[in-house]
């Protein structure tokens, strides 16, 4: 865990103006800086940067933050990711209590080896890149797949030529062993095997007499397609032959130190701003489609990378859009790749969430549906695809016989685990009804049945806990900020569970701030937590210190470990907690001494009333800087007009 005292010391030396400036053209404007905003497509500048209190704000979105957090969503990092970035590029370590000097001086090595491998990537996409600007048949090809020069420009694309040692040209030691720790080329014993096979007379030879070895290109005669990660540096290939050309028709880096398909998805980079403005990320099964699509108007397309869809992919471009939808081919490959996403969504599913799936017709794949059908009949494809409550329903009756009782108990046993891992919810509850439903039981029969353990006995409660998933690996790194700015919450990140607690008899507490009070009502009635949309989870979470990171600290727990006393969730509070950070022992302490709390309703309207008072003091703030900035477009005025109106609805409920 990086200290709380440094990540305010980070921030605090940083200028969220410069963080920014690298990604976005800004422009003085008095005392703040303006430009275009890089979240959402706009004509008129409403972004506005505030070097005083060091953070951003866009009037048309509402998006707001400080350097660490628009590092985290412009680059889609996660936010230990984004306090490692930022202290790079000031060129300050970030400090590791808990590893040994032997596990830094590890991590710097990987860190080091990963940059090494990304400059070796980057160079050959370089060269491939230059390879395709000369190669008539290649670009004639791309013409005939209907891809502009623009967009092969976007994507990097470039082309691999044939011949066995073409990037001995590039790299002047053709022999270094990056080259094959980067996938770039293949090396094996020169036992007249695969090289000799294969033609690899030609290859590269190192050595002498029976230990010798031979290398070459893993990539002769392909379009290329590099692949990238969020922050755009080049961490591996996928590769194409064309028309005529041998097999596999299509090849990808092997797994390197910087490349793992079950992590990395093609065209996340370059989709980043469609999925903001489409409002939903599409999944498909290869980078031609994702290339071909951007082509025809849909930008936010990405591919997984010859792998299934994993939780790691699905957490991944959560960071970026909480609405995704899956295109598979309509044939029966495509329905098991769809029974793999189904399956790595579940975890994920919250109440706030849509996951979607489309099945193309058989013969059809995205760019040929487009291109055949219009962009306008894709749209409502996509519209119309099937939610996952419905996928579930369906995979769950694959190959039984709904007619009969074996056939109906069939189709609920197989759902079962699925819906045990749905994080607890409203949609998990509803998804139980609809398979009881469908299955002809009543929902309570079949809550009462599988809550029996198989001899009979009664499940352990622990078991029985609604999941708290990770969001995209981003949300409880953001809860860790505790960086205390104010302003509006964002509405991006959410948490489900099931917990409620059993707090032990305290003595009543003297004098209490409201967030000391908001901390007793939650930490005992973790279940309030749920009726509340994301915005109020972030407004806690980023109150000011040491506030918002026992607030953060607390969604850990209940991610980590799900419902505790009242007494144990104290002790998990304060669990590694820098022994330097008096506020938040002191906060927690003074939490031992609050009194059991009653099931009383006025509980729930105290801790409204408490939210309402936190939110009018972000909306003042933004009101604040929003006459700070001089700001006058139409989006800002309208913004301003909304917050004049939410103020006064706040201020009649506090």
């Amino acid at each position: 865990m990086i200290p709380p005292t440094f990540i305010h010391d980070l921030l605090a030396r940083a200028d969220v103006a410069e963080v920014v400036g690298r990604s976005v053209q800004l422009k003085k404007a008095g005392a703040n800086y303006k430009g275009l905003c890089p979240f959402h497509g706009e004509k008129s500048p409403s972004f506005v940067v505030s070097p005083t209190r060091q953070t951003y704000h866009c009037f048309g979105c509402g998006v707001h933050g400080n350097a660490i957090g628009f590092l985290m969503e412009h680059s889609g990092l996660g936010f230990i990711d984004a306090v490692k970035e930022l202290a790079s590029t000031m060129g300050v370590a970030v400090p590791d209590d808990d590893a040994s000097p032997a596990e830094r001086a590890q991590a710097e090595k990987a860190k080091e080896q990963r940059a090494t491998l990304t400059e070796v990537l980057k160079k050959a996409a370089q060269h491939y890149r230059a390879q395709l600007r000369t190669s008539n048949s290649t670009i004639s090809y791309l013409k005939k797949r209907g891809l502009s020069g623009e967009i092969a420009k976007r994507f990097g694309l470039g082309y691999a030529p044939p011949g066995w040692n073409g990037l001995a040209s590039v790299f002047a030691q053709y022999d270094d062993p990056l080259l094959v720790q980067a996938g770039l080329v293949i090396e094996k014993e020169d036992e007249g095997g695969e090289a000799s096979a294969s033609g690899g007379g030609n290859s590269f030879a190192s050595g002498t007499g029976s230990g010798s070895r031979r290398r070459w290109d893993r990539f002769r005669d392909r379009v290329m397609f590099p692949i990238r990660d969020v922050k755009g540096e080049v961490i591996g290939f996928g590769a194409r032959v064309m028309d005529g050309g041998g097999e596999p028709k299509y090849l990808n880096s092997p797994e390197t130190p910087v490349f793992v398909k079950g992590r990395e998805l093609y065209g996340l980079f370059e989709a980043r701003q469609a999925i903001r403005e489409r409002g939903y990320v599409l999944v498909t099964e290869g980078y031609m489609d994702v290339v071909a699509l951007a082509q025809l108007g849909f930008a936010n397309a990405v591919a997984t990378l010859g792998t299934a869809c994993t939780a790691d992919h699905v957490a991944k471009l959560l960071r970026f859009s909480e609405h995704i939808v899956f295109s598979f081919d309509g044939d029966s490959a495509g329905r098991r790749a769809a029974a793999r996403a189904m399956e790595a969504v579940l975890t994920h599913a919250t109440d706030t969430r849509s996951f979607r799936f489309l099945f193309l017709p058989p013969e059809h794949d995205p760019d040929s549906y487009v291109r055949e059908h219009g962009p306008e009949a894709f749209e409502a494809l996509v519209a119309a695809a099937v939610p996952l409550s419905q996928q579930v329903a369906a995979q769950a009756a694959d190959n039984c016989d709904m007619s009969t009782a074996e056939g109906r108990s069939r189709m609920l046993a197989t759902a079962r685990p699925w819906l045990e891992q749905l994080p607890g919810g409203l949609l998990r509850e509803q998804m139980t009804a609809d398979l009881a439903a469908l299955g002809g039981v009543t929902a309570d029969t079949l809550r009462t049945h599988w809550n029996l353990a198989g001899s009979g006995g009664q499940r352990p409660e622990r078991t029985q806990r609604g999941q708290m998933p990770d969001s995209a690996g981003a949300s409880s790194d953001q809860r860790a900020r505790g960086d205390g700015s104010a302003g509006p919450w964002p509405s991006k990140f959410r948490r489900d569970s099931n917990a409620r607690y059993a707090p032990a008899k305290r003595a009543p507490l003297r004098a209490a701030t409201p967030l000391d009070r908001a901390a007793q009502i939650l930490l005992n009635k973790a279940d309030l937590w749920l009726q509340y949309p994301a915005e109020v989870h972030e407004l806690l979470c980023e109150a000011p210190p040491p506030y918002g990171e026992l607030f953060a600290r607390f969604e850990r727990v209940l991610h980590d470990q799900g419902p505790l006393p009242l007494h144990g969730m104290v002790d998990e509070l304060l669990r590694d907690a820098d022994p330097d950070n008096d506020g938040l022992r002191q906060v927690v302490e003074r939490l031992r001494g609050l009194h059991e709390l009653s099931d009383e309703a006025s509980t729930a309207e105290q801790l409204q009333a408490i939210l309402n008072g936190l939110k009018l003091d972000a909306v003042n703030d933004e009101i604040n800087l929003l006459l700070e900035s001089g700001e006058l477009s139409d989006a800002a005025v309208q913004r301003r007009n909304e917050l004049m109106s939410l103020r006064a609805a706040l201020k009649g409920r506090v």
